[in-house]
């Protein structure tokens, strides 16, 4: 899959409907992606959500309108999808820095163009990461359901309540695992767990997910967590998949957190991700 292309598509769509009432599930549909992977290869290579994107190109060419003058707050609230002039005004004014009636009055305001995203090749720090092919998995997780949205902030807070719970503590939790993300579905399913051969028998609160059989690029990331996972996923989006012989299957992946101080300035950590050679 051609990320880059993708994610314009994605903006061609998003263009084409900004007065209209479209979802995350409705854009990463069009673009044949779930709304995770969708969500997730948008942010990292324009760095801001579709929401965002959608929220600031709406207030520009609302901006621009009402600079015009001839539209009233109230029509021009509700064709950019506000259901009343208060929200719109705040939203407005927040965005802006004027409200609308001083944008009417010919007060400076603000304008996001559209984007078109283009990857610039330049050279860097090396990449680590092997191609392995991995048999048949079976992974112990405890799983939830995330809404791609909010899963940016809610997925932290999962392993926080994973570790406060004594039950779950016992079962070595090294694994976090993205899986069932469906195309046009804004929900997936995220564990945190190990490897089924680690542990005997499920425990309460866990199952079993099975991972065919790939090839897997894994991903050498040295530096305290989140942070070196979160700047080695923006690296792969940017930088190794437009250039590299192989794309991303968008099933499932796998961040692997090796023993050690996850806050030291040496831990090691992985991210594994399935992929398969170009055509």
């Amino acid at each position: 899959m051609d990320w880059v292309r993708t994610v314009n598509d994605a903006i061609e769509y998003m263009e084409e409907n900004l007065t209209e009432d479209i979802t995350l599930a409705d854009i990463s549909k069009a673009v044949n992606l779930s709304a995770f992977h969708f969500q997730r290869a948008f942010t990292l290579l324009t760095d801001m959500s579709p929401a965002e994107y959608l929220r600031k190109r709406r207030l520009s060419l609302a901006g621009s309108e009402l600079a015009k003058g001839d539209g009233k707050v109230i029509d021009i609230a509700l064709k950019y999808g506000y259901d009343s002039p208060e929200s719109f005004t705040k939203a407005f004014t927040r965005f802006h820095g004027v409200s609308p009636a001083q944008a009417k009055k010919g007060e400076p305001i603000r304008f996001m163009s559209r984007y078109t995203v283009r990857i610039t090749i330049e050279g860097g720090s090396i990449m680590e990461y092997n191609i392995e092919k991995w048999e048949e998995m079976e992974l112990l997780v405890h799983t939830k359901v995330f809404n791609a949205g909010t899963s940016e902030e809610e997925i932290p807070k999962f392993w926080d309540e994973y570790y406060a719970n004594e039950e779950y503590r016992k079962i070595p939790g090294y694994l976090g695992v993205c899986a069932q993300a469906k195309t046009g579905s804004e929900e997936f399913k995220y564990g945190i767990g190990c490897k089924a051969a680690d542990v005997e028998g499920i425990p309460d609160g866990f199952e079993i997910i099975r991972i065919p059989e790939y090839d897997w690029a894994v991903f050498k990331c040295v530096g305290p967590t989140p942070k070196a996972i979160q700047d080695m996923w923006e690296r792969i989006y940017k930088e190794w998949l437009p250039v590299s012989d192989y794309e991303l299957i968008p099933d499932v992946d796998i961040e692997n957190y090796l023993p050690g101080d996850p806050s030291s300035a040496d831990y090691v950590s992985e991210i594994c991700i399935p992929v398969r050679k170009k055509e």
